[in-house]
């Protein structure tokens, strides 16, 4: 096993070597965003999303399209990779199949503009924030119904928010982040369509997570009454799913497992276009689970499937395709997926009180200089035109590029210096023997870097950094593992030097990392402690980040909210305990029978799925 392991690493090897010897800036065109001769319909994501409007017909408080009237009927099929949804319980969905079902069966108070990434609103017809920030209320529409005809009210929304939410059934993470000084926002219904929530302090995150799905209280309350093991079972994929009530575009027709999820139009969407016709236009929507990226392409190229997104090996092929082969190509730019290399700076012990990371490279890894030196040996440059196919961008930050908070000042980066890193080291006491690097103390520079087995990509990244880092004398020992016994280590055992990983962040909401930057956060990986005492450990700039999001969420003015995420930036940027490589460029075709698509960078190219309809 071991010996295929190795081989396969030299195949990755050689194919690096390869890459990096026939290096050049055109490896790959980039696609323009198609555009159509009518431009009403299809958008590029440089145009602006056409936001839909409140009207009251009929006492009926509508959001209505402002898009050209489409045609009814018709099936759209999407895919998603994987072996399915795991629930259609919106309040315990933790996998992106399953969270993606819920947004589209059920809505929430609020959802995201398009164009601008601000809270607007949904189901509420209106919402308002008192000037200490401490005070929402919610206007809800008028004359909405659920799927089985029942109106959705103010009751709904407090039951979901004070029992499901607060009262912790299913996945507590939304109640978790909302205790502001040990206290839980208090909610009240004023009268039957509108509710008040009141929070001890101002806290900025809240009026994003208003997009939580709500729940119908006649249907869910019975089944948070049989407690909360229960609840966890309620809508399992295995459950009967025959008793889902929708708000969303779409109702639950049929799930089909390992096949396919099978949606249909709902009937009482309260979303109408400018001939009060009640939308969505299509009949179904279809997401098929096809296992994996190969077969999801072969199910695109054999007709099968509406939308594909594509990754950088797959690009060019399918740019020189789209011509003549009946989908257009949309660069919605820079995903919010972060690849990524961190350091170890664990000062812990085990349990037999040998230090965890050995002292030597405590000493190597404590140290800005040598992180930097490490950071400027790197070249990202490489890694986008050789790994990424030229579909990614370059990243510092520790924002992703599309986030609203991105620090501009120094998103730009630098350019590979090893003779800045060499002589960072220098001035650290390092010194070359015979091209290899040693420290002050006679130590060979040499330690270990791990990624997850199986990823191609990480793999690979994993072979460049080795390279990259052999320029400045240090010796790497790459060795991909398995990805469980690697989550082991970053979460549990912390035996661990170096490691190549990703996450995906929130581009509307730096708040949501806390976990990753908070000294005591369950992902703060390059520092991870497990009680209150290794606190002490924490260095000046980790407290810092400490200080940065107690303070920011609860900012109300928006300059200074936006200064201290531009701080938390450049101190990742200065300090690098994780050194940021690139993030893809999310390229996505989309057949040309779909119509009145509107792309958008910050909520994708199907953002306006109840809008979109099929020319046959």
């Amino acid at each position: 096993m071991k010996k295929n392991i190795y081989i396969y690493i030299l195949i990755i090897i050689s194919v690096i070597f390869c890459l990096k010897a026939c290096l050049h800036k055109d490896t790959i065109g980039m696609p323009e965003i198609s555009k159509t001769d009518d431009q009403t319909k299809i958008k590029s994501e440089f145009d602006k999303v056409i936001i839909k409007k409140n009207v009251t017909i009929n006492g009926v408080d509508y959001l209505q399209s402002q898009m050209p009237i489409g045609k009814f009927g018709g099936t759209f099929f999407a895919s998603t990779i994987g072996d399915g949804p795991k629930t259609f319980n919106p309040f315990n969905s933790k996998d992106n199949t399953s969270s993606e079902i819920s947004e589209i069966l059920f809505d929430g108070l609020t959802m995201t503009d398009p164009n601008t990434g601000e809270v607007i609103p949904k189901l509420a017809k209106s919402f308002s924030i008192s000037p200490d920030g401490r005070k929402y209320t919610i206007q809800l529409r008028h004359g909405v119904k659920w799927s089985d005809g029942m109106p959705i009210t103010a009751d709904d929304v407090v039951y979901t928010w004070g029992t499901i939410v607060f009262g912790g059934f299913g996945d507590t993470s939304t109640r978790d982040a909302l205790y502001i000084n040990g206290k839980l926002p208090e909610i009240k219904k004023i009268d039957n369509y509108t509710v008040e929530f009141t929070l001890s302090q101002s806290f900025m995150p809240f009026a994003r997570r208003l997009s939580l799905p709500i729940a119908p209280k006649h249907i869910f309350k019975p089944v948070t009454d049989k407690g909360k093991e229960y609840f966890n079972t309620y809508l399992s994929a295995n459950a009967n799913l025959e008793t889902i009530v929708s708000s969303g575009e779409f109702l639950f027709e049929k799930y089909v497992p390992a096949q396919r999820v099978v949606l249909k139009r709902n009937p009482n969407y309260y979303v109408i276009n400018k001939a009060e016709e009640k939308l969505p236009y299509l009949d179904k929507y279809v997401i098929l689970i096809v296992g994996d990226q190969n077969n999801e392409l072969l199910k695109f190229e054999a007709g099968e499937l509406d939308v594909i997104g594509l990754k950088g090996a797959d690009i060019a092929r399918y740019k020189a395709k789209e011509a003549g082969g009946g989908f257009k190509l949309y660069n919605l730019g820079p995903t919010t997926s972060t690849m990524f290399l961190t350091f170890n700076l664990t000062k812990a012990k085990d349990k037999n009180g040998k230090a965890i990371v050995e002292e030597k490279k405590q000493e190597w890894f404590s140290s800005k200089n040598f992180r930097t030196a490490v950071d400027y040996a790197i070249s990202r440059e490489n890694m986008v035109f050789n790994i990424a196919n030229g579909a990614a961008k370059p990243l510092f930050t520790a924002e992703s590029l599309p986030s609203i908070y991105l620090n501009k000042k120094i998103a730009q980066g630098h350019a590979q210096d090893i003779n800045y890193a060499k002589k960072l080291l220098q001035d650290d006491g390092f010194y070359y023997k015979d091209t290899k690097l040693f420290d002050k103390n006679g130590n060979k520079v040499e330690f270990n870097l791990l990624t997850n087995a199986g990823n191609l990509e990480r793999e690979s990244i994993g072979v460049m950094i080795k390279q990259d880092l052999q320029d400045i004398g240090i010796t790497i020992n790459f060795r991909p593992i398995e990805f469980n016994s690697l989550v082991g280590k970053l979460t549990n055992s912390r035996d661990w030097d170096t490691i190549v990983i990703g996450l995906t962040g929130n581009p509307l909401d730096p708040y949501s990392g806390k976990n990753v930057w908070n000294s005591m956060g369950s992902l703060h990986m390059f520092n991870q402690r497990f009680e209150p005492a290794e606190k002490a450990t924490t260095e000046e700039w980790e407290k810092e980040l400490d200080e940065i999001f107690e303070l920011a969420p609860l900012t109300v003015d928006d300059a200074k909210r936006h200064a201290l995420y531009d701080k938390y930036q450049e101190i990742i940027y200065e300090q690098k305990p994780i050194i940021y490589l690139y993030s893809p460029i999310n390229i996505v075709a989309v057949r040309n029978r779909v119509k009145n698509l509107q792309p958008s960078k910050l909520t994708g190219v199907l953002n306006n799925l109840d809008e979109i309809y099929l020319e046959n």
